[in-house]
């Protein structure tokens, strides 16, 4: 079973799934990976997927793919639109789209993983390929772990992956040290006193009090954290109330947090609780809000040995000028996971995706166009060529340098 590279992206596209239920998904990159010979473990982490190929002595080099969606409604037009629809993790039915470009990941490593099980006789050593759920939410890269993905197979020398991104296809953009920030994911529940819309002296308004938190929040970065130091605090969710003339009782608020380094996330973090407690107390709350930590993603930290040999690699493939630094990306992601936990060096670089066409001043002012649409966008759309080509080839470049040679 060869991978038509372009039916498969298509097809995963059109049926997108959310974190921790991508069992579709997960069957189609079984299937395939038996065929091209390897030894298949499903399950792991509850839908996470490993591939073992070995191939003599030699390094044991894992390449990781995330398989999850995210709860967005696709607005791209395009003929193979996502139409899906979902159950989030809350119970809510939501619509379902590759928004972020897990589809990419998963067809690319799907023809690494064809090219070098068919290359095996010019390298040593063992293959892991690891297809992993959750990275929008649950963290799937610690649960596989923990649900024993390293039993089950050597300890890597290497963890490499890769990320599709607006930069223009055919292009890829690496960064030693820390690459992508860390993320905290924060529930606030502001506590009021509700009653008549028409008598709000009678009460303690949490949306008033959500208002003035908002606002608040927003002088963390602007006036608490340092010029040379990078944070971002952003607040994406608001809800309270059920009706026009009702004034109700609470008020939630959902925030993400981004930071580059650890002392100053604990600043950002102390500053966001101080101010939600203010902030109800000049409301004159009688009860203390509730502040929740979902979940914490690590900072992504390439290895600098690691990056410099990998790097040096997709310079040989792609070209010099092919090759960008893209600064620390605020972006955040769970796949240092992998890494940290086998005591493994990392190397996680980012894949244009983009129409080429797009950048056609790119050489000369080295910025992206305003109006591309990024991960995250209900118009997120990678261009399916060069991406997936280039995709397969910078995995299996990456691999091979590390792998040994017959």
């Amino acid at each position: 079973m060869s991978v038509d590279l372009e039916a498969t992206y298509r097809d995963l596209h059109a049926n997108p799934e959310l974190s921790f239920q991508e069992h579709r998904t997960a069957g189609i990159v079984a299937d395939q990976l038996r065929s091209f010979g390897y030894d298949v473990t499903t399950g792991i982490g509850t839908t996470g997927v490993l591939g073992l190929l070995r191939n003599g002595d030699g390094p044991t080099v894992l390449l990781r793919a995330d398989m999850d969606a995210l709860p967005v409604e696709e607005a791209t037009g395009l003929p193979y639109a996502s139409t899906a629809r979902g159950t989030d993790h809350e119970g809510n039915d939501v619509a379902v789209m590759h928004a972020c470009g897990h589809d990419v990941h998963v067809t690319c490593l799907l023809g690494a993983a064809e090219q070098l099980a068919g290359d095996r006789a010019e390298w040593t050593g063992t293959l892991a390929v690891v297809f992993q759920p959750a990275e929008e939410w649950g963290g799937g890269a610690g649960v596989m772990v923990d649900d024993g993905l390293y039993d089950r197979m050597p300890k890597p020398d290497v963890v490499l992956g890769q990320h599709v991104g607006p930069l223009p296809a055919g292009f890829a953009a690496v960064r030693a040290g820390v690459a992508f920030a860390s993320a905290d994911s924060m529930t606030i529940v502001l506590h009021g006193s509700g009653g008549h819309g028409s008598r709000p002296e009678t009460t303690v308004d949490p949306v008033v009090m959500a208002a003035s938190t908002i606002m608040r929040l927003q002088t963390v970065v602007s006036r608490e954290i340092a010029a040379a130091d990078g944070a971002v605090v952003t607040v994406g969710q608001v809800h309270s109330g059920t009706k026009n003339n009702i004034i109700p009782s609470e008020a939630r608020l959902g925030l993400t947090v981004r930071t580059f380094d650890d002392a100053v996330r604990v600043r950002v973090l102390a500053a966001i609780e101080r101010i939600v407690k203010a902030e109800a107390a000049a409301s004159g709350a009688i009860i203390e809000p509730e502040v929740h930590y979902d979940d914490h993603y690590p900072r992504t930290v390439n290895d600098e040995a690691a990056t410099a040999r990998t790097a040096a690699a997709l310079r040989r493939l792609l070209g010099d000028e092919r090759v960008l630094d893209p600064g620390v990306v605020s972006g955040s992601e769970d796949v240092s996971v992998l890494a940290t936990s086998a005591g493994a060096p990392l190397c996680y670089w980012l894949l244009g995706g983009a129409d080429p066409e797009l950048f056609a001043d790119f050489h000369m002012t080295g910025r992206l166009p305003d109006n591309l649409p990024s991960n995250h966008s209900p118009k997120f759309a990678p261009v399916i060529e060069p991406t997936l080509t280039v995709g397969v080839s910078t995995l299996v470049t990456a691999a091979r340098e590390w792998l040994g040679v017959r």
